[in-house]
């Protein structure tokens, strides 16, 4: 038998005799072993792979499966899946029959049939997406290769896809008819507006003029408003003084009260305008600190006598960087509201060294502020515990204009307080190291006596009224008073003779300046007459100006004791 299979293998490769047989078995089985490997490795890839693979007849069904065919079928073995032609059509192919059939036609067409998508049946009942490409074997009687990648998870996902052009398509129309219904209202719309447009403009316009005309608002308002109020602060102040029937004197009183209301009011309403429209700029300079407290203690001396307190002061030998005006504002508010809610006991004002700042302080004994109510003390127009309208003291705003003012400046403001006992507000300086001379006349040393009767004063002044009852209040002081509208005025009713004091208005007719009138006075008499710019001009170029000049300022309405103190002080240094 092996002869003859020899001889039949001999044959098979053209080898008639026995030796030409030998000499060719070592190839032969070379070549059997490289026959052998390649099948292996097809065969590996073949169980390997990671698509199905899948061999088919189109008479006989599947004839062979990978295991990655199975597993993607839901099936464990791929022995499973060998169906019949018929168990394909029932078991594989969603189409059935009719699928098969299309797929037998386009393959007899032509060798391939490659991309075409179907969809397969599971195991489970369920079904997934398939690419499939098959190779129709030439050699074959309707033998054809099968090769299959799952496309579920792409198709699902262009079936998302498609369902967000879908939405995306439908909210475009829906927003699109929307566009096109608004643009109709729009149409409608336009003519109205045509119609309106020029008194819109004229609108705009006259807003944009009012804004503009702020600023020279508030400086009238300064001065046309506090002139008269200045009037009528002197000429109550005269009468106060004099010896009047009970009942005129408590008219007099009352008058005197509803003055001060009202200067506090307008001058709070004014201040809180300005620093709301960044009108105030800060002037940042040294000062000692005498300069800063003491005006306020002479100012306040008598403010606290009249309330039945006693005022205290504690003026350390420092110097600090700050702007005057801004600061003695703060803490005039400090010291008014203390001696307004006190009612017995006493104010103290004080300076305390922080490090490199100062601590300025306000104590009072008055009736303190509840904890919960410590957030609202600077909120604008609120005052604590006020009942009826005859208990109000002011409006509310000092304060607020405190906040603002500390806001602007970058000092921390601080307050302690024990309902019953009373409450300390205080305000963080920065320290200077230098000690600089005296910036204007300090007005509040000791003056001993009183060193007003006798003495010659001239007041210059472009409003009548105030020169009348400057004439009247410091007349009633036993001054010598001159008055004049301007200089020529001036100079004819002096009469050569030069005055010890000039008390002058900042803004005078025709533009010119109390500053100026004062300087032409010091050339005209040849030495430097003590003056006092008095004036509703709150302004830093006015500031400038008498700096220059080397004059204090008094802002109207004039406080009697404080004008009385600034005098006294300008006299005791001559």
């Amino acid at each position: 038998m092996a002869r003859r299979s020899d001889e039949a293998l001999a044959g098979l490769l053209g080898l008639g005799s026995q030796s030409a047989r030998k000499s060719h078995y070592p190839e032969l089985l070379t070549r059997l072993e490289e026959l052998e490997t390649e099948r292996n490795r097809y065969k590996w890839l073949f169980e390997h792979a990671v698509h199905g693979i899948f061999q088919a007849s189109l008479q006989d069904g599947v004839l062979a499966a990978n295991p990655a065919m199975a597993r993607m079928l839901g099936y464990d073995d791929p022995q499973q899946v060998l169906w019949s032609l018929g168990d394909l059509a029932r078991h594989l192919f969603v189409g059935g029959f009719d699928e098969l059939e299309v797929i037998r036609q386009r393959l007899s067409q032509g060798q391939a049939l490659l991309g075409y998508e179907t969809r397969l049946r599971r195991r489970d009942g369920s079904t997934i997406d398939v690419l499939m490409n098959l190779l129709l074997k030439p050699e074959g009687e309707g033998v054809f290769e099968g090769f299959v990648a799952d496309i579920t998870e792409r198709k699902q996902a262009q079936q998302r896809l498609q369902q967000l052009n879908d939405e995306l398509e439908r909210r475009v129309a829906a927003r699109t008819y929307e566009l096109l219904e608004s643009n109709r209202n729009l149409q409608r719309q336009i003519e109205e507006r045509e119609r309106i447009e020029l008194a819109l403009r004229e609108a705009r316009d006259a807003a944009e003029a009012a804004n503009r005309s702020k600023d020279k608002y508030l400086a009238a308002a300064s001065h046309d408003l506090l002139q008269p109020l200045n009037a009528a602060r002197l000429l109550i102040s005269t009468l106060r003084e004099r010896e009047l029937p009970s009942a005129e004197h408590n008219l007099v009183e009352r008058s005197h009260l509803a003055l001060e209301g009202a200067e506090d009011l307008l001058a709070d309403l004014l201040d809180i305008s300005k620093l709301d429209q960044a009108a105030i700029k800060p002037d940042v300079d040294v000062y000692r600190l005498e300069e800063l407290l003491a005006p306020l203690a002479s100012e306040f001396d008598s403010v606290a006598s009249a309330s039945d307190l006693r005022l205290r002061v504690r003026i350390a030998d420092y110097a600090v960087h700050t702007d005057f005006r801004l600061l003695t504002r703060i803490l005039r508010n400090f010291l008014s509201n203390a001696c307004r809610y006190t009612e017995r006991g006493g104010v103290l004002l004080g300076a305390r060294r922080r490090g490199d700042f100062v601590e300025l302080q306000v104590w009072d004994s008055g009736r303190g502020i509840a904890v919960d109510q410590m957030d609202k003390i600077f909120l604008e127009f609120n005052q604590l515990e006020v009942g009826r309208a005859a208990e109000r003291k002011g409006v509310g705003l000092g304060l607020a204009i405190v906040e603002r003012i500390a806001r602007m400046l970058g000092y921390p403001v601080q307050v302690r307080s024990q309902p019953g006992r009373g409450s300390v507000f205080s305000i963080r300086v920065p320290l200077a190291q230098a000690r600089p001379q005296r910036h204007v006349p300090s007005v509040a040393q000791a003056v001993l006596g009183n060193p007003l009767p006798g003495r010659r004063l001239l007041v210059i002044d472009n409003e009548v009224d105030i020169l009348h009852s400057m004439n009247a209040l410091l007349g009633q002081w036993g001054c010598e008073v001159v008055t004049a509208v301007d200089l020529p005025e001036a100079l004819q009713r002096l009469q050569g003779r030069a005055p010890e004091v000039i008390l002058a208005d900042f803004h005078l007719d025709h533009g010119v300046l109390g500053c100026q009138v004062i300087q032409q006075l010091r050339e005209e008499f040849s030495r430097p007459i003590p003056a006092l710019i008095i004036s509703a001009d709150r302004s830093d170029a006015c500031r400038r100006e008498l700096q220059a000049l080397g004059a204090p300022l008094l802002n109207k309405p004039v406080k009697p004791n404080k004008l009385r103190a600034v005098l006294s002080q300008l006299l005791m240094e001559t």
